[in-house]
């Protein structure tokens, strides 16, 4: 296994042309199906529209899915806040600069402060569940917050399409899906990779195999190189700050430890000896 610092230079060495040619032999348009920003069912595929099941059909009697319905989920599924079925909730990292920016955005969008917590959460994986069923314990990234359905709290649906309205200030992971690059010490997208060219990787969306257009082709390989880039730099950021006492000084049960150093799961910094 290479060294993380020799995965950022491969990373920063990532030919821009190159990812996109990958890119166009794949072939990817957004369909704004939601499936890439809403939780799921556990008999549904990572990353697919809610009410699809493994074979990629809809979970309706009809056989035709519809992302708005009566129901209080994307996809007409039930809410859990109402004693609905489990959902597995949307999970996307964010970096700690992405989270302030999509603070900003969204403060900007619906004129009210949003806070840490407004816009990520503690990474789940790794957390054990307390005594009080509440997380505790360490990780190591961010999470997009979401909401009771399981859905990313940006993602908003109207006529039947998804959208985000935080647009412009969307993290990399968002941008680039559901493309990545065969790195080590990079993230990998929900659900498996199901198409690959070169080193650019495609996970599991209906927007696979459609014609882009070079220019988009080239904007979403430069976003991809941009993320593995800064991926690998916030690993290395993690590895080199990790602070084992971190948990000990804590006032929460949870601990996340970003580039940035030790922090509360409300994203306050924990501050040292």
């Amino acid at each position: 296994m290479e060294s993380l610092e020799a995965e950022l230079d491969a990373a920063r060495d990532l030919e821009v042309a190159e990812l996109a040619d990958a890119i166009e032999s794949i072939g990817f348009e957004c369909t704004r199906c939601g499936g890439c920003c809403t939780g799921y069912a556990p008999d549904e595929p990572g990353g697919a529209p809610a009410g699809a099941t493994e074979d990629g059909a809809s979970g309706d009697d009809n056989g035709v899915g519809s992302a708005e319905t009566d129901a209080g989920c994307h996809g007409g599924a039930d809410d859990p806040s109402e004693g609905g079925t489990d959902r597995e909730p949307h999970t996307a990292t964010v970096f700690p600069d992405e989270v302030r920016r999509v603070a900003d955005a969204a403060e900007d969008e619906f004129g009210e402060a949003y806070d840490w917590r407004d816009v990520a959460r503690p990474m789940p994986f790794g957390l054990d569940e307390g005594s009080d069923g509440d997380p505790t314990g360490e990780t190591f990234e961010w999470a997009l917050a979401t909401d009771d359905c399981g859905d990313c709290t940006f993602y908003e649906e109207s006529g039947g399409e998804g959208a985000c309205t935080v647009h412009d200030a969307r993290p990399l992971i968002c941008r680039t899906y559901p493309f990545s690059v065969a790195l080590e010490g990079t993230s990998q997208p929900m659900g498996e990779a199901v198409d690959e060219a070169g080193v650019v990787r495609a996970h599991e969306c209906e927007g696979l195999g459609r014609d882009i257009s070079r220019d988009d082709a080239e904007e979403l390989a430069a976003a991809l190189k941009k993320r593995a880039v800064r991926e690998l730099a916030e690993a290395i950021g993690v590895r080199d700050g990790y602070d084992p006492a971190a948990r000990d000084r804590a006032d929460g049960d949870v601990v996340v430890f970003d580039s940035e150093g030790p922090k509360e799961a409300d994203g306050t910094p924990i501050g040292g000896e």
